[in-house]
């Protein structure tokens, strides 16, 4: 059985779906994306998801195509007719379809476009090995701030990875690490304290990284939100990842190095489970 995708108003099998030629999306990557990780039949910190999709959209100038609520209960609908019980939920907003123009157009109605994966995300032979990655010059545009759906500079980057054996690459500017290709970036040092990069333009405000961090600091381990270059991380004691469907994943290899004992550490393993605990109990409260 295919999936059930929603297109714009209607539910439709994915064999089905269609957008227009002319949309926005499809010529000018003119729209933004969220992903939210279902458990146990439900989304996952998705209001904090939503909000963020609200601030793509300001930024860009561009109209919510429904309510929260409205979204929310089309995500939820999705859930139920795939029957997934562990996985994501991606959601697209493209400023809709017109007349090819570099120039936004006016009274155009946004696209709205959600389907759903099914992903073993809690049980993960990656979390408990970790990952390795190398390092690649960070050649997006300077709002990565935005969740646009401009996404061939990433995906360049994982497929350097894959060609040299990793399983994911770290972005690299000015000698500094950024961001992983679709995930923020972590070390702990060896006297134990967390660096992860500051917000602002240069990267995503990760949903995941936002809770990890909450958690990070109710577990009275000492934070620095700042750049840190690639000789530190190969330096430090642990490095991990974070996303909407990795949660917490160790990183034990950087170009060819290992981080620490090259196993993934106890300060990882122990937000990963932290992370995990305290979301299967907000989706059950």
């Amino acid at each position: 059985m295919s999936r059930i995708v929603y297109v714009n108003g209607e539910y439709l099998p994915e064999e089905e779906a269609k957008i227009s030629v002319f949309d926005r999306g499809f010529l000018f990557a003119d729209g933004v994306y969220e992903v939210t990780s279902v458990l146990q039949g439900r989304l996952v910190d998705n209001a904090g998801h939503l909000s963020r999709l609200h601030r793509s959209l300001s930024e860009l100038e561009m109209d919510a195509p429904a309510s929260d609520a409205g979204i929310e209960a089309i995500q939820n609908t999705l859930i139920e007719r795939n029957g997934v019980q562990e996985g994501l939920v991606y959601l697209q907003v493209t400023r809709g379809a017109a007349d090819r123009d570099f120039a936004y157009p006016e009274g155009v109605k946004p696209s709205l476009v959600m389907f759903t994966q099914v992903k073993n995300l809690l049980q993960s032979p990656q979390a408990e090995r970790g990952i390795s990655v190398i390092t690649t010059r960070d050649i997006r545009w300077k709002r990565r701030d935005i969740k646009t759906v401009g996404l061939l500079a990433p995906s360049m980057a994982k497929m350097i990875a894959k060609r040299a054996g990793a399983d994911d690459a770290w972005l690299v500017e000015y000698g500094q690490v950024t961001e992983g290709s679709s995930n923020n970036a972590y070390i702990v040092t060896r006297n134990g304290t967390l660096v992860t990069r500051q917000l602002g333009n240069e990267i995503l405000a990760g949903i995941t990284r936002k809770a990890v961090l909450e958690l990070a600091r109710t577990s009275d381990l000492k934070i620095e939100e700042r750049a840190f270059t690639v000789q530190e991380a190969t330096d430090a004691a642990e490095a991990f990842i974070t996303s909407a469907t990795t949660f917490v994943m160790p990183v034990v290899s950087i170009d060819g190095q290992p981080v620490g004992d090259g196993r993934p550490g106890p300060v990882t393993r122990r937000l990963r489970e932290l992370y995990i605990r305290t979301a299967l109990q907000e989706i059950g409260d």
